[in-house]
């Protein structure tokens, strides 16, 4: 997919939902992690890492055959960060938290709510592609706060 297409898809988002978040478009994240995009709550801004959301896609469904919505699910997503009222809130109880528990309960609570937004937003999106997409991302905070309790 070219950056023509992934811009198109983004600005439709944007629009729907009114947002005025900054939206840039890079290939791949620096640092080796396998991040579709980021929210910078300092910038009001979203970057898109686009090779990064093709290996998402191919990791999860094993082709390409779903990357636009795929990329139209993660940008949703990071739309849900910026719009979240209590993302500043949480993210300074996440800094000053002392308990890895909390820290770990409060990180899953960001990203569900971010989740929950994205679902509020994508209603002709595949259900059970958003629905893999949102257990896939939630799983690995799922996964640390059960090895802390455990």
């Amino acid at each position: 997919m070219n950056r023509t297409i992934a811009k198109h898809i983004f600005d439709e988002l944007v629009a729907r939902t009114g947002s005025q978040v900054n939206v840039r478009i890079r290939s791949r994240f620096p640092g080796g992690r396998n991040v579709g995009g980021k929210y910078s709550m300092n910038e009001h801004g979203i970057t898109m890492y686009l090779e990064e959301i093709r290996k998402q896609c191919m990791n999860i469904f094993g082709s390409l055959e779903r990357y636009e919505e795929v990329l139209r699910i993660v940008f949703a997503h990071e739309l849900g960060h910026s719009a979240d009222r209590d993302l500043s809130t949480l993210s300074d109880q996440f800094d000053m938290c002392e308990d890895e528990l909390e820290r770990k309960k409060i990180a899953l609570l960001i990203e569900e709510n971010a989740w929950h937004y994205a679902e509020e937003i994508l209603p002709e999106v595949d259900q059970s592609v958003l629905q893999t997409m949102i257990y896939v991302s939630l799983q690995s905070y799922r996964e640390a706060i059960a090895q802390e309790i455990a």
